[in-house]
């Protein structure tokens, strides 16, 4: 008999009803009936305690989640379509440039009379791109965004970051920078960029400050398309390895300096905190972000760690304040893996290790297989698209991405006190960044590496399931 966690069980009711308002929106009365009704059931012993407090934390959950969208879906710019007046906004992400325009999200502080203090997509003529954290002073044009076209719906995608307006702007002007926590991230951002890229130049820079700060901006789009087709792309995002070194580093540091245990863990929560500051709002970061900083209270308050516990308090952090975000790729593609880890890898190594494979090469094989299985249907209904070659690209990337990382968060510790020993680390760190863009490009530039065809993809599932059958028999 399974015997579920009811830390477990509370974490997950909470986290659907935050989900549930993605279906269908609840008013508070309803969700406070329910829980008086679930109260009143358990005060008859009707009902265990802990199942009568899931569903009143499912109910509150819905309400609140209801509560959240209906914030999310105002606007007071979207009245003003058509318009055009002069506007003052904050750049709150790094900026995108494509061939025809550069694309930065902004939060508009004010548009002529009005303060709606609401996130925008400002597009922005080809041309010098505005820093993150500068508040510019634009003449704005407000603009709907398109709707379904060549299968992306640029509407639903901006409705569910809470964006409900394009502004158009022909230049612009700084004026200044924001403050507050979202100043304190941009300046650790752009002392980390600094930093990692001592010594470096062009591509082999923009690709270390890709894996690290998760902005692929700096990449081509042939590149970061070979990334896609090869079932690399997930190095470009933040994940919790990035995390897990940032809070190690913090640690050892402690360690060296023969501080106690104590002092360094709160140094690591420091470190993770300013680390995804300076990363940004990405649910693969908060997820990653809220593990470590549960890892460190655990040991300071002496406690099991427990990271099925951890997964769903991300997940819960995420969907409380934006509910949209369970139909985020980002937010499923992240999870899925997580679980995929947690569930899959175990029983994979142990049907690997009956097969003549390098213990090294078993853990990554078997990572590599349980995320890409648990992915590729996020990645069909999300882009129409999944790498064939995953696993083999992986098991090449492999061996370059762990000393990439710490190549680039030691230059990051080094840069202050010695720029020449940063720069050289730096150079050294560019042929990592040379091999991962190598593996990219010769896995994603076979012609067989990614499938976008229907009946391909059944074939293939299929050929898979027949060979996992005769190895199980075998």
């Amino acid at each position: 008999m399974i015997r579920l966690d009811p830390r477990h069980c509370l974490a997950a009711s909470a986290c659907l009803g935050l989900a549930a308002a993605d279906g269908l929106r609840i008013p508070a009365a309803f969700g406070l009936a329910g829980v008086a009704a679930a109260a009143i059931l358990v005060a008859l012993e009707s009902v265990r305690p802990v199942v009568g407090v899931a569903i009143a934390l499912a109910l509150v959950g819905w309400c609140w989640g209801s509560a959240r969208l209906d914030a999310l879906d105002q606007s007071l710019l979207r009245p003003r379509a058509g318009t055009s007046e002069r506007a003052l906004v904050t750049v709150t992400a790094p900026p995108r440039r494509s061939q025809f325009d550069i694309r930065v999200f902004v939060d508009v502080r004010r548009f002529g009379r009005l303060r709606p203090g609401e996130p925008a997509l400002l597009e922005l003529p080809v041309g010098r791109s505005p820093p993150q954290g500068a508040l510019l002073d634009v003449i704005a044009t407000v603009k709907l965004p398109r709707g379904p076209r060549n299968g992306f719906d640029e509407r639903a995608w901006l409705r569910r970051r809470g964006i409900h307006v394009v502004l158009h702007a022909d230049r612009w002007r700084a004026v200044g920078r924001r403050g507050g926590l979202g100043g304190l991230g941009d300046r650790v951002r752009a002392a980390l960029a600094r930093s990692i890229g001592r010594g470096l130049h062009g591509e082999r820079k923009a690709l270390v400050e890709g894996i690290v700060l998760g902005d692929d901006s700096g990449l081509s789009e042939t590149l970061r398309d070979r990334f896609r087709a090869s079932g690399l792309y997930h190095l470009l995002a933040v994940s919790g390895q990035n995390v897990a070194l940032v809070a190690g580093g913090a640690l050892v540091l402690a360690w060296l300096l023969g501080i106690p245990r104590w002092v360094g863990e709160l140094s690591a929560l420091g470190a993770v905190g300013g680390y995804v500051l300076a990363v940004g709002a990405q649910p693969s970061v908060i997820r990653a972000g809220v593990s470590g900083a549960l890892g460190s209270l655990a040991w300071l308050a002496a406690r099991e760690r427990d990271r099925w516990h951890f997964l769903l308090l991300g997940a819960l952090v995420l969907l409380a304040w934006n509910p949209y975000t369970l139909l985020d790729a980002g937010f499923q593609l992240s999870f899925c893996a997580v679980a995929a880890i947690f569930l899959l890898v175990p029983p994979i190594r142990r049907w690997l290790e009956g097969y003549p494979v390098p213990d090294r090469l078993v853990g990554v094989l078997a990572v590599s297989i349980a995320c890409g299985a648990a992915t590729a249907p996020v990645l069909w209904i999300q882009f129409h698209a999944v790498p064939l070659l995953s696993v083999p690209a992986n098991a090449l990337a492999a061996p370059a991405m762990l000393p990439l990382l710490g190549l680039a968060f030691a230059t990051a510790a080094l840069a202050p006190f010695s720029p020449g020993s940063a720069a050289a680390i730096g150079q050294l760190n560019g042929w990592c960044a040379a091999y991962l863009a190598g593996c990219a490009r010769l896995v994603g530039g076979l012609p067989f590496a990614q499938v976008r065809s229907g009946t391909a993809l059944v074939l293939m599932a299929a050929g898979v399931l027949l060979v996992a059958a005769y190895a199980l028999r075998r």
